[in-house]
């Protein structure tokens, strides 16, 4: 089963035989298909005997979003596993882990992580995750600060940088995130309702400025090893535990890209909250939880990435350089706050939306929580060159949410 091919079911069972060791016994194997991206088969594949269970995710050479008129390298797929076990290294127990790779299948194999929920499901119902902001933050931190010239040899680096061209996945990106949502795109999806604020972001030139500026960034910074995708669809999560997954867009880019996908997804669902809980002091104390969460994702964040950079700088001007660091830390900082707001506008208004909002029923509050996350979304990326502090951000959600909902 040598030659790509689309896998059915019973070929996966198939596969899922031949790893030696993993499913004791000869009884039958369930299999199911359960992929809900955009871009992949993922089949769920375990043995009712014993209980052992794992993963396969397909890479298909189109986007399942649009059909086979987009094609997309199956590269991606090495891509995404080379990734995940990098990342199993400088992160340990914060990525599922890797059983095997087949280039010609473009398939990984992987362990299930059926005991965790997707985090965008479990923030909309509610939940609360107090090891989260924890776990994140020593994700990003290991994973970025030892990918950069900050954390590795310099040279290894440049190598990485060639290892990890990603240039169909990253023109996805560019496209959806940093162009379509700011003129009238034909992969722009949006609700009549709110057309007058996609007219909007058409028309704003400080807007298109800024967006300009964290896209030039996007193209031509490569500072770190970054997941590319790092948002609550892609992170399997408990109280206990945190596992991200899907490193499928994975390329050297801006740190801040990264760690402001992950704030962009809190603060959709922030925007989300009349749409999920049933009465104003259960919203105000969700928000304030997922307000807190992004403080701590941020402080934590830099608190790691300063104690790395102190143990573990390879670059001696870096090091010695006084007030180095508390710039690249600023200008990190401005970074995050800019690409948390272009990743929340491109989900109201892009190709691909999230379930926060989108599945909020009564279409009054729909639009109102569309309205409130644009609002957030377009006032972040007007302040990232203005930035100071985390707060600012936190303060800015704040106020342009009540604008927008008054």
């Amino acid at each position: 089963m040598s030659a790509y091919h689309p896998l059915n079911e019973e070929e996966a069972i198939e596969i899922a035989r031949s790893l030696e060791g993993f499913f004791p016994g000869s009884g039958p194997l369930n299999c199911r298909e359960i992929g809900d991206g955009n871009l992949n088969l993922v089949f769920h594949i375990s043995d009712p005997a014993s209980g052992q269970s794992l993963i396969m995710k397909q890479a298909l050479p189109y986007a399942k979003v649009v059909g086979e008129s987009w094609p997309l390298t199956l590269d991606r797929a090495r891509i995404e596993s080379e990734a995940l076990q990098l990342e199993g290294k400088l992160a340990p127990g914060l990525v599922p882990q890797v059983y095997l790779y087949n280039p010609e299948l473009a398939l990984t194999i992987m362990e299930d992580l059926s005991d965790h929920v997707i985090m965008r499901r479990g923030l909309i119902e509610g939940g609360r995750y107090p090891l989260f902001s924890e776990h994140i933050s020593t994700f990003i931190a290991q994973t970025l600060f030892f990918t950069s010239d900050l954390g590795m040899n310099q040279q290894d680096k440049k190598l990485n940088v060639g290892r990890f061209i990603n240039p169909e996945l990253c023109k996805i990106t560019e496209d959806l995130i940093f162009d379509d949502p700011y003129t009238d795109a034909e992969n722009n999806s949006f609700e009549d309702a709110i057309r007058d604020e996609a007219e909007a972001l058409w028309n704003d030139g400080q807007l298109h400025v800024e967006v300009a500026l964290l896209r030039e960034k996007f193209l031509t910074q490569a500072q770190a090893l970054l997941h590319g995708d790092l948002h609550t669809g892609s992170i399997f999560i408990t109280p206990e535990s945190t596992k991200v997954i899907d490193p499928e867009f994975a390329y050297y880019g801006p740190m801040g890209f990264d760690i402001g996908a992950v704030i962009a997804n809190l603060l959709l669902n922030y925007a989300a909250r009349e749409g999920w809980d049933h009465d104003d002091d259960a919203v105000l104390d969700y928000q304030n939880y997922l307000l807190e969460t992004v403080r701590e994702v941020w402080t934590k964040f830099e608190a790691k990435f300063r104690a790395l950079w102190d143990e573990h700088g390879q670059d001696r001007l870096a090091k010695t350089a006084p007030g180095y660091k508390d710039d690249y830390m600023l200008r990190l900082l401005r970074d995050t706050i800019g690409y948390a707001g272009c990743k929340m506008v491109r989900r109201i208004v892009g190709l691909a939306h999230v379930a926060d909002i989108d599945r909020i029923e009564d279409a009054a509050v729909r639009e109102q929580a569309q309205r409130a996350a644009l609002a957030i979304g377009k006032s972040l990326i007007k302040l990232n060159r203005q930035a100071s502090s985390i707060e600012q951000l936190i303060q800015t959600a704040q106020t342009a949410s009540a604008a927008a909902k008054a």
